[in-house]
């Protein structure tokens, strides 16, 4: 008589691949929790991807090009036989330490782009489309007229976790009205404007007499030295979870056709960054849980007459360079083969944060592909 039970024999096969693939679903990594908790945006104004990818551009080592004074000592300084080492000289930290524990976007020469949407190639509309995720026509001067639309800076401080925990430090004094403060409530340190009270007493004096007896070379624009010191000066008091930085000394040297010295502002601002950064690691409220964006507001032209202009005349002007850098952005490097926007920028700062401000806002392009551990962009599928 047949027995009703199968044979151990023929089960056992069937146990193995169950027991086998139950311990491969085990085994599988589960996604490590999000860590950045604070984002520190920056932007270097007007600073050329040329001279980001490839350093020093020989073709403007010159009096006439370049308006150069002393053209082998600024040979000697910065010019290296290859694109690598020159834009190694020329941005230490931005090469050793940001491209290689993140991801740069924007170099040509590896079949990648970034682009300015707006179409005019200057500063207003340049800033607007970083902070708000895209191109408004009717923003279409620099004057200082309150900006309609709400940016990404202004949309995290209307939520209860980063309600008073945003705040941008600039350069330039039309930022104000980028970030509409009278809409916003964004504290905003712009321009020579008097020296804000969240710096602490002790030093605000001192500060703001350097900045009243200071030569002031652009009334509109002040030092990056003084922006960055005033950063560090607020950070004693408050320590915000999103910091907007933006640095503007590279855009006016090279308005003015000094080749020689946009290159030391582009390496001034390559330290004070990384000081910047330095600094944070040293607080308990950023040390290992904060991601750095960093940007430009526009390029510039792309020959020896050119470069030191740009506006919708000039379509080189329409690609830039992006970077970001976090505990949460796998060190992907230099990305290759990939089309990426300006305005994909404030969905990736809110991205960083665990926020969703393509789906909020849907007329905003969405964050930057890959830079969040998980991710799935074009690059990586």
């Amino acid at each position: 008589m047949r027995s009703p039970h199968t044979p151990w024999c023929l089960l056992l096969p069937w146990l193995v691949l169950i027991v086998a693939g139950t311990s491969t679903t085990l085994a599988e990594p589960r996604p490590a929790p999000r860590q950045t908790e604070n984002v520190l945006l920056v932007t270097v104004d007007g600073l050329r991807w040329q001279e980001f990818f490839g350093g020093c551009d020989e073709s403007l080592l010159s009096k006439e090009a370049g308006g150069v004074r002393d053209v082998p000592a600024l040979r000697r300084r910065f010019f290296r036989n290859t694109a690598e080492e020159r834009r190694e000289t020329l941005f230490p930290f931005l090469w050793k330490t940001v491209a290689a524990q993140g991801q740069i976007f924007g170099d040509p020469t590896v079949g990648s782009s970034v682009r300015v949407t707006n179409g005019l190639f200057f500063s207003y509309p340049g800033y607007s489309e970083i902070l708000c995720g895209f191109a408004d026509p009717r923003i279409d001067s620099n004057d200082k007229k309150n900006n309609p639309n709400v940016t990404v800076l202004e949309w995290l401080n209307q939520k209860p976790n980063f309600t008073g925990q945003v705040a941008a430090w600039t350069s330039w004094d039309v930022f104000p009205w980028i970030i509409n403060t009278e809409r916003s409530g964004i504290p905003v340190d712009a321009g020579w404007s008097a020296v804000r009270p969240q710096v602490p007493a002790s030093r605000r004096a001192l500060l703001q007499t350097l900045a009243d007896e200071t030569p002031h070379l652009w009334e509109n624009v002040r030092y990056d030295a003084f922006t960055i010191q005033a950063v560090f000066d607020f950070l004693e008091q408050q320590q915000p979870r999103v910091l907007f930085v933006s640095l503007g000394e590279t855009d006016d040297f090279a308005h003015e056709g000094r080749y020689d010295l946009y290159l030391d502002a582009a390496l001034r601002n390559d330290r004070m960054i990384e000081r910047l950064w330095t600094h944070l690691q040293s607080l308990p409220q950023y040390a290992g849980k904060t991601s750095l964006v960093i940007t430009t507001d526009h390029g510039r032209g792309d020959d020896r007459v050119s470069w030191k202009s740009h506006g919708k005349d000039l379509s080189q002007a329409r690609f830039i360079w992006a970077g970001v850098m976090g505990p949460d952005t796998p060190p992907l490097g230099l990305r290759e083969q990939l089309e990426a926007t300006q305005s994909q920028i404030a969905a990736t700062v809110a991205q960083l944060l665990g926020e969703d401000y393509h789906a909020a806002v849907p007329q905003a392009a969405t964050p930057l592909p890959g830079v969040l551990r998980g991710s799935q962009g074009p690059a990586e599928r």
